[in-house]
Formats: C-alpha cells, structure tokens, sequence
C-alpha cells in the first residue's frame, strides 16, 4: 500500500486595497498566479501553482507573516518596519515608492534636533519612535490613523510625520518639510525566518517567478546583424546578462548577436550600434525571465 503526501499550499498575503493592491495583482498575474476578479473575494487557491493568496489589510500583513500565520507577503517597507513583526525583507518590488519626512508650520522648524520636546502625529508610530531613538530625541509621538494634516492647526500636535509625495497637501495645509529623510519605502515581498524546508524551497520558486517578471521589466532583447571584425566594439556595447549569444549568418564575414540590454538607454544602444556598422538592429519586449 502506497502513501500519498500532498506538500501543503504556499501561503501568501496580498494587499487588498490602497495604492499596493492594483500593483501586487499585476506582478503576480504576470509571474503566472492566478488572481481575484472580485474585489470582494478575500481568498483565492491557485491549486496549479500550489498557492493559497489572501487578501489582507496592508498594514496587518507583515504582523500575520511574522507570526508564521502566513509563508510570504507584499506589503510597504514602511508598513513593515512599523509593525515590528520578525518578518524579512526579501525582495524590492520597484513599485509603491515613497518617502516618510517630517513637517511643521513654515519657518517653525529647520532640523531634526528642532523636535526636542515637540509633539509629532503620525500613523506610523514605530517608524518615527524609532528614528527619534537612534537621534537621541526625545519627543511626544501623538497616533493618527487618519489625514494628520489637520492635527496642528486643531491643537493635536506641534509637527507631522508622513509619506511625502508631491508636498501640495501639506502646502495647502500651511506646512512645509524639514530635516533628513526619515524613511525611503516602496513594496517589498516578505517572509518569516525558520520557515520548514519545503515551505523555504516554496518561498525560493516564488522569489524567482517575481524577480524575473522584475527583470524583463527593466531588460529588452536586442538582436542586430554586424560584420566580425566589429564584434568585440559591439559586445563592449551590449554585453548582456552573461555574455551575448552569437551566431552565424550566410553573409560572409557577418554574424547576428542577441543579448538583454536594459530598457532605459536602450535606443542610445542601438545608435551606437549603427554608428559601428550593425544592422537589422531590433528590440523585443521580454514577458518574464530566470537569470
């Protein structure tokens, strides 16, 4: 009588909402996962690629993840590094991106010491206690879970601390930023450390699929015909990942070169390459990749 072991589901947290949800789909639709067509749907099973996703609060996700509750999860680097779990970081998702400063009333403050004593609202109570730790100060952090703005003209606070965009709501609100930087954060996925063998060897076939949707997002293909005496001013120019391919071509003397180059700078590459002699230069977009 034989026994039949079935590996248990990859568990992992997506955003259900907010500026990461529409982002983390994408990236995982294109990584091969199948993902919810109703937004109301707060679990989905991809039984094909061994995963179970669910649909979570942001800001919970790296607290289920650090309890063990969940194997792997995409949420903000700030969001992470507030909760406190004991999750890691393991991979930058290049989309989500924002910075978290300090601002006050303009001309009140003009460094970070200026906080000494001050009252500060944020949503994002660990991160700023944190910073004010490592800086030796010592302040009030007051906790907002909404638009902290407003809080200094009702009272709440002497000065805020938020993700920055384009800095218009705060000067609408009179306020402007100063200091360092206290945060730069962007999506990020993350796991849990002493995680079983089969659920680390999960995770490692879960990395890779994203990170190769990461890399043909910022590489192109490129294949051009060029003469061999050119060949190595040509490969000095697209190098490649590990080295181009290069193969023959029925024109004497010829030969046809294919090698990933990245997407941004890509037509100075061609330029250059025409500028040496090649030919049939073409750019391919690349659905996804392993390097």
């Amino acid at each position: 009588m034989s026994t039949h072991t079935t590996t248990a589901p990859l568990r992992v947290a997506v955003p259900n909402k907010g500026s990461l949800s529409q982002s983390a789909s994408e990236i995982l639709r294109e990584s091969g996962y199948r993902q919810r067509e109703d937004l109301r749907q707060l679990a989905l099973s991809d039984v094909e690629n061994g995963v179970e996703f669910f649909y979570l609060r942001p800001r919970d996700i790296a607290i289920y993840v650090g309890a063990g509750t969940l194997d792997v999860g995409i949420t903000g680097r700030d969001l992470l590094l507030d909760s406190g779990a004991k999750a890691d970081e393991k991979l930058d998702l290049g989309f989500g991106r924002s910075r978290f400063r300090f601002a006050g009333p303009r001309g009140r403050f003009s460094e970070v010491a200026d906080l000494a004593g001050a009252r500060i609202a944020t949503s994002y109570v660990g991160v700023v206690r944190s910073f004010l730790a490592e800086h030796a100060i010592a302040a009030e952090v007051v906790r907002l879970d909404g638009a902290v703005e407003t809080s200094i003209q009702l009272g709440v606070a002497d000065a805020i601390a938020d993700v920055v965009e384009t800095g218009s709501t705060l000067r609408q609100a009179g306020l402007e930023t100063f200091g360092e930087t206290i945060l730069e954060s962007s999506a990020v996925m993350i796991t849990r450390a002493g995680s079983s063998t089969d659920t680390e060897r999960a995770v490692e076939v879960f990395r890779r699929r994203i990170e190769g949707v990461l890399v043909a997002r910022s590489y192109v293909m490129m294949d051009y015909d060029i003469a061999e005496t050119s060949v190595a001013e040509a490969v000095a120019i697209t190098p490649g990942v590990e080295g181009p391919t290069i193969s023959p071509l029925r024109r004497e003397g010829w030969v046809a070169v294919r090698a990933m180059v990245p997407r941004d700078g890509a037509q100075r590459l061609m330029d250059e390459l025409y500028d040496i002699g090649a030919r049939a230069i073409l750019l391919t977009d690349i659905h996804a990749c392993r390097v």
